[in-house]
């Protein structure tokens, strides 16, 4: 099995340049992350789970059992909820729908177009990697999840609950599409439903928005200018792959 290490994780402390540029990080955000970290880890000897692993031994060997939080990410328009619906349905999970999770002072800056800052996605974030792991200590196998994680250090956040607990593995499932495609998209959504996310949010996020690097290895991206019902077997698909590499 296969991690990405701490160093990594949280790759603000060293961050990547995105576009030739380095991304912005708050004090703020950097360090409520890595005191986290520092006070919920133990120590770890490489490839023996620790005690949080709900393991078993088996044969004088400790048998671990997964858990795994399926976090399905991406701009507006990208298909978020339809893909992580017909997941949790399909893999029989809960679901997370992370829009839900947003304090009404976001809800209202993005229905007036304002883009949202780190400080407001911060508690934002934080809610929804501790809900995921109250559905998992609820007795769960797993959890799909709907985020937007834009920036890789809003990633390397819901990355910590593999930190906090061994037996969590967190996989991202990136919709990827060019803006017009959104843009159109949403649009169409905004008619149709009265959505309080417009069409100029999806220009504010594709600023914001850092895409999966090569070297975060816990992602899986999808192409989804295609027909929906594509994108949904490619999901499932993939969702399926993993948990038999993993198992």
């Amino acid at each position: 099995l296969s991690t990405i290490p701490l160093k990594t994780m949280l790759s603000y402390d060293s961050p990547m340049p995105v576009n030739g540029q380095p991304p912005k990080s708050p004090s703020g955000l950097t360090n409520g992350v890595q005191q986290a970290v520092a006070s919920k880890t133990q120590p770890r000897v490489p490839g023996v789970p620790t005690s949080a692993n709900n393991g078993a031994h088996v044969n004088g060997s400790l048998d671990t059992k997964y858990h795994h939080i399926w976090l399905v990410t991406g701009p507006a328009g990208c298909g978020k909820t339809t893909v992580a619906e017909y997941l949790a349905q399909a893999l029989k999970l809960p679901y997370i729908e992370g829009d839900s999770f947003h304090p009404q002072a976001n809800i209202e800056k993005m229905a007036n177009g304002i883009p949202l800052t780190d400080a407001d996605r911060w508690d934002w974030l934080v809610a929804l990697r501790e809900e995921s792991r109250h559905q998992l200590a609820a007795g769960s196998d797993g959890v799909v999840l709907t985020c937007s994680a834009l920036k890789r250090k809003y990633r390397d956040v819901i990355r910590v609950a593999g930190y906090y607990d061994r037996s969590i593995l967190i996989h991202f499932i990136y919709l990827s599409a060019s803006e017009n495609v959104l843009v159109q998209r949403v649009t169409a959504r905004s008619a149709a439903t009265n959505h309080y996310m417009g069409a100029n949010m999806v220009r504010s996020q594709f600023q914001t928005l850092e895409p999966p690097m090569a070297d975060e290895t816990d992602v899986i991206s999808l192409d989804v200018s295609r027909s929906l019902e594509e994108v949904k077997r490619d999901a499932l698909a993939s969702v399926k792959a993993v948990m038999e590499e993993e198992a």
